[in-house]
């Protein structure tokens, strides 16, 4: 088959959750001897064209535009859907497979893929089909129902509302044949959107790249001061949402407790991560903290062999956090958060603990008995380890993604 992948991001640009998914499809893909190629965007003109990424074709489309026109242009942006459309008459495809395409690519490509091709396929990887940005209601956080009105988009997207956007979108979605959301949370709060007609498609992990050896680990502690420390590792987009403010806390009474405990920060230095430090520094624990700084996707998985344990205390909805499948696939225990995804990940009690991120003493007693019993952590991981690969392979995520393709 001819496949095409749309997607606003992908490696090696950049590394979000839904172009790395897209990347491990697209080579998935290509071994089992497809044609496969992206189409994806960039910011700078320099940038755009044709290229080549571990063998797969790339397409990129310069797009750059103020988030305050998002409402808007996320639906229908023109000179990019032109040279989608130009894009996809040339390659012909069998089948068009879109992942985020809610902000350059826009929406209206999914209607240029009908076009051009014999398939058209979503996966949703969040709730910005049906809300204006992060989904952090006190409906939700409080009931976990993800029912949004009216008045939250207006309460959240202020002067840059669209009052038609969501209807425009769920037309736009009729133009996909089939459409998958990555977890059974993310499809139940789509049909609580009135998105209907949704499966699940889980986006799996390959544990053979998360293998490392024992010298590449011990560079890693030295690099960072990590060696005799009993290691919290949070990473991913650094953010309040993804419960920054909800760790440190945690850590502060995991620190009366483990004197060697440190909080490895994994991500970009930026304004979030300053604002960590101060907080840190207020509560007491700012020697505690080690930021890594923006390190390379081949060097995430020694961070994830010197942790201890991996905390993910999202305080939004977070629809399958790849962080938790990246720790398990490391044999690393989890402390995940109880919104979103992630209890359809880890098994709580046997791959790790399942925590509501506003309660901080049980958090922190959840980090404390993984720290404190070594032999369970280690247990805890390797069942981790072996989930994965038992049931979140991408091997399996990509023939079941095929096999759909041909009923299709």
């Amino acid at each position: 088959m001819r496949i095409v992948f749309l997607s606003d991001d992908f490696p090696p640009q950049s590394f979000g959750g839904a172009g790395i998914v897209a990347y491990d499809f697209a080579i998935g893909m290509k071994r089992l001897g497809h044609e496969v190629s992206v189409i994806t965007t960039c910011r700078k003109e320099s940038e755009a064209g044709e290229s080549e990424y571990h063998g797969i074709k790339v397409w990129k489309i310069a797009s750059d535009y103020s988030t305050r026109w998002r409402a808007y242009l996320s639906l229908y942006n023109p000179p990019v859907v032109r040279q989608v459309g130009k894009l996809l008459e040339k390659i012909k495809p069998d089948v068009v497979h879109a992942h985020n395409i809610h902000f350059y690519l826009s929406y209206q490509t999914l209607a240029v893929a009908k076009r051009f091709s014999k398939a058209v396929v979503l996966s949703a990887h969040d709730v910005m089909s049906f809300n204006f940005g992060k989904l952090n209601t006190r409906r939700y956080l409080e009931n976990f129902d993800a029912h949004t009105t009216w008045f939250d988009h207006l309460k959240q997207a202020k002067k840059r509302w669209n009052p038609l956007r969501n209807l425009f979108i769920r037309k736009y979605l009729r133009y996909a044949n089939k459409l998958f959301a990555v977890s059974q949370a993310l499809k139940k709060a789509l049909e609580q959107n009135g998105i209907r007609n949704v499966d699940v498609m889980y986006f799996g992990a390959d544990v053979d790249l998360w293998h490392v050896s024992g010298v590449e680990v011990t560079q890693f502690r030295e690099r960072f001061n990590l060696k005799d420390k009993k290691v919290v590792l949070f990473g991913g987009r650094l953010s309040e949402a993804k419960g920054g403010g909800k760790a440190l806390e945690a850590m502060v009474e995991v620190t009366k407790e483990v004197d060697n405990a440190v909080f490895l920060v994994v991500g970009k230095i930026d304004e979030y991560t300053a604002k960590m430090k101060e907080e840190a520094d207020k509560l007491g624990i700012g020697d505690r903290l080690i930021f890594t700084g923006w390190i390379e996707r081949d060097e995430i998985k020694y961070a994830y062999a010197c942790a201890d344990l991996v905390l993910v205390p999202s305080i939004i909805f977070d629809s399958f956090p790849r962080i938790v499948l990246e720790a398990m696939a490391s044999s690393r225990p989890v402390v995940g958060t109880c919104y979103g995804g992630a209890p359809e990940i880890i098994v709580d009690s046997v791959t790790g603990y399942i925590v509501n991120p506003f309660h901080i003493k049980e958090m922190a007693e959840k980090m404390l008995d993984l720290l404190k019993n070594p032999e369970k952590a280690e247990k805890f991981g390797q069942a981790g380890y072996e989930r994965v690969a038992r049931e979140f392979s991408v091997e399996k995520s990509v023939n079941k993604c095929l096999e759909i393709y041909a009923n299709i």
